[in-house]
C-alpha cells in the first residue's frame, strides 16, 4: 500500500485513540501503577486493540455482517467501561484501596494494593490486553470505513499496523500523564480514593453516554 495510504491511516489511529472511552480504560487501568507497569499496560492495551480490529475486519469481509449487528460492539464497548466504573467505586466503598510504604536501597517506593496482602502480579496487563481487544469491536465500523476511503482492496497487516502505531502513541502519552498523577498526587490513601472515586465516576458517565448516544 502507498505510503500516503498508510500515513493516513496511522493519523486516524491517532484520532481514534482520543475516544473518551479509550482513555478512560487506560486511566482505569494505569492508576496507582508504577513506570513499567504503566506502560506494559498502555501498550498491550493498544495492541489488543489493533489485534481485534484486524481479525474482526477480515470477518467482515468474508461475511456481510448487518450494521444493526456490528452496533453491538459500541455496546460492548461501553459495558466495558461502565463495569470498570462500577468496579473501582466498589473498591472505594468498601475500603479495599491500600497504600504501603516502604525503602529499597534508601528510595521510598509507595505500593497501591487491593485486598488485605499486597502481591505482585501481571494479571492488569492481560486484562488490559483483553479489555483492549474487546474495546476493539466497538471501532470495527470506523475503521472499515476509513480503510475503504483510501483503498478499496483487502485490509492488510501494514494497514492495521499503522492504525495500531498510531493508536500506541496517544495511549503511551496519556499513560504518561497518569504516571505523573500516580508520582505526585497518590502518596496518601485520602488522594488514592479521592483520584479513583474521579476515576469510577467519569467510567460511569462515558459507558452511560455511549450506552443512551
Amino acid at each position: 500500500m502507498e505510503s500516503i495510504g498508510l500515513l493516513l491511516i496511522f493519523w486516524y489511529g491517532i484520532l481514534h485513540a482520543f475516544g473518551p472511552d479509550h482513555l478512560t480504560a487506560i486511566a482505569d487501568f494505569s492508576i496507582g501503577k508504577n513506570k513499567r507497569k504503566t506502560m506494559t499496560i498502555t501498550t498491550m492495551f493498544a495492541i489488543g486493540h489493533g489485534v481485534s480490529l484486524f481479525i474482526f475486519a477480515k470477518v467482515l469481509e468474508t461475511y456481510n455482517i448487518s450494521e444493526d449487528i456490528l452496533g453491538y460492539g459500541d455496546i460492548i464497548s461501553a459495558l466495558v467501561i461502565f463495569g470498570m466504573g462500577v468496579y473501582l467505586l466498589f473498591l472505594v466503598f468498601t475500603n479495599r484501596i491500600n497504600l504501603n510504604k516502604h525503602v529499597h536501597d534508601g528510595v521510598e517506593h509507595v505500593h497501591i494494593y487491593f485486598g488485605k496482602e499486597h502481591t505482585h502480579s501481571n494479571k492488569d496487563v492481560t486484562s488490559a490486553f483483553t479489555i483492549g481487544t474487546l474495546m476493539g469491536i466497538g471501532g470495527v465500523r470506523g475503521m472499515l470505513v476509513t480503510l475503504g476511503l483510501v483503498e478499496a482492496a483487502s485490509v492488510d497487516f501494514s494497514m492495521v499496523l499503522a492504525f495500531t502505531l498510531g493508536v500506541m502513541l496517544i495511549f503511551i502519552g496519556f499513560g504518561a500523564v497518569i504516571l505523573y498523577i500516580n508520582s505526585n498526587l497518590l502518596t496518601s490513601l485520602k488522594n488514592i480514593k479521592r483520584v479513583f472515586t474521579f476515576a469510577g465516576l467519569v467510567s460511569l458517565v462515558v459507558g452511560s453516554n455511549i450506552l443512551l448516544g
